[in-house]
C-alpha cells in the first residue's frame, strides 16, 4: 500500500503538520518539534505543543488551513476509524504526507523508524527503537513470572461499550504488566459489546480509559450502578481505576509510562519463583529505563523523559484507584 506522497530530494522537511496526538508525540521523541508548524486540536504533549496553531479535530481536519501552510510533510494516521478521509483529501490535494497505522507495540517501533527515515533521523530513530524494544523485553521477562494474571477490562467508551480486542496494543500491554485483557480472545482491534458480556467475563480490574475524556469527567459510580456489576470481582473488591487515556489510547512510546503504572496493580497477584536476574532487579527496586530528551519549544532547553518519574513534562500519575 502506498502510504505517502514522495517528497523532493534534498533538505529534510522543515515545516511539518501533525494530524493526531500520537504523531505529535513521535515527532517529539525524534526531536523535531521545532519543525512542527501546526497540530490537531487534541495534541497536548509535550505541553508546549498546545501553543502551536491547530488545524481542527483529528476527524475533521481543516484541509484548507493545512494547505495554506504549504507544509513539507503532513503526518497522518489511520489509528481511528474515519481518519481515512484525511488521507484521501491529502492525496486529492497532492500534499506530501506520511500515513502511520499502528495496532501493536511493534507497529509503534516501525512508525518511529518510518518517520525517522522521512525526516533524515534514521540514526536517532534506530537508537530510540532499540531502547524501546529493550524496555518491552524486560517487562516481558518479568511477566513470565506471574502465576495468576490480573483479569483486566479496558473501557474505551461507556455507551455503547467499546473495548480493545486481541489485535490492539492494550492486549499486549496487559500481558506485559502481569495481566490479561478479558476480551483478548476476540481478534478485532476494537470491539463493541454489551455490559452483560463484561460481567460474564468477571474482570478483577475495571480500567476506564474513555477516549478524549479527562479523568475528572469519568464516572466510576456509573459502572457500579450497572446491572449485576456486583457479580464481578472488580466491583466487589473496589478495583475500578480511572486512568489517563492519553497513556493508553495513543500509539506512541508514552504507552511505556502507562505500562509501568498498570503493572503497579497487576503485580499484587501470586508470582512464580523469580529467576536470578529478575530477583536482582526486584531486590534493588530498579525498573527498566527508557531515557532520552525532547526539545522544550518555549524555553529552547532539553527536558528529560523517564518512565520512573513524573517530571514536569509528564502528566500526573495515570493510575488512580477510586476504591480500596
Amino acid at each position: 500500500m502506498d502510504n505517502h506522497t514522495p517528497m523532493q530530494k534534498g533538505p529534510m522537511p522543515l515545516k511539518i503538520v501533525s494530524l493526531c496526538p500520537s504523531n505529535t508525540e513521535l515527532l517529539a521523541y525524534l526531536g523535531r518539534l521545532d519543525d512542527v508548524a501546526a497540530v490537531d486540536d487534541s495534541s497536548d504533549w509535550p505541553p508546549e505543543v498546545k501553543q502551536l496553531p491547530n488545524v481542527g479535530p483529528d476527524l475533521h481536519i481543516d484541509m484548507d488551513r493545512v494547505e495554506a501552510l504549504k507544509p513539507d510533510l503532513v503526518v497522518a494516521s489511520l489509528s481511528v476509524p474515519g481518519m481515512e478521509r484525511n488521507v484521501e483529501e491529502l492525496k486529492r490535494r497532492g500534499l506530501p504526507h506520511l500515513v502511520l497505522a499502528s495496532n501493536s507495540l511493534e507497529d509503534i517501533a516501525n512508525d518511529l523508524l518510518q518517520l525517522g527515515e522521512a525526516l533524515g533521523e534514521t540514526k536517532k530513530a534506530a537508537d530510540l527503537v532499540r531502547r524501546y524494544r529493550a524496555f518491552l523485553s524486560e517487562y516481558r521477562e518479568r511477566a513470565a513470572t506471574v502465576a495468576e494474571p490480573a483479569r483486566l477490562y479496558w473501557e474505551w467508551w461507556p455507551r455503547p461499550i467499546f473495548t480493545p480486542g486481541g489485535a490492539n496494543w492494550l492486549s499486549e500491554l496487559s500481558e506485559l504488566a502481569g495481566g490479561h485483557n478479558v476480551f483478548a480472545d476476540l481478534p478485532e482491534a476494537s470491539v463493541q459489546t454489551e455490559w452483560e458480556d463484561v460481567v460474564a467475563r468477571n474482570p478483577s480490574h475495571v480500567l476506564l480509559v474513555w477516549v478524549g475524556v479527562q479523568t475528572k469527567n469519568m464516572n466510576a459510580n456509573a459502572v457500579i450502578a450497572r446491572p449485576h456489576a456486583d457479580k464481578t470481582e472488580a466491583v466487589r473488591a473496589g478495583r475500578i481505576h480511572v486512568l489517563e487515556e492519553a497513556l493508553y489510547c495513543r500509539p506512541s512510546p508514552r504507552l511505556l509510562v502507562g505500562l509501568k503504572n498498570c503493572r503497579r496493580f497487576c503485580i499484587r497477584r501470586c508470582f512464580l519463583p523469580l529467576t536470578t536476574a529478575i530477583r536482582s532487579l526486584a531486590a534493588d527496586g530498579r525498573e527498566p529505563s527508557f531515557n532520552f530528551s525532547i526539545p522544550n519549544i518555549a524555553a529552547g532547553t532539553l527536558a528529560s523523559f523517564h518512565p520512573r518519574s513524573t517530571a514536569s513534562i509528564l502528566p500526573p500519575t495515570a493510575c488512580r484507584p477510586l476504591f480500596g
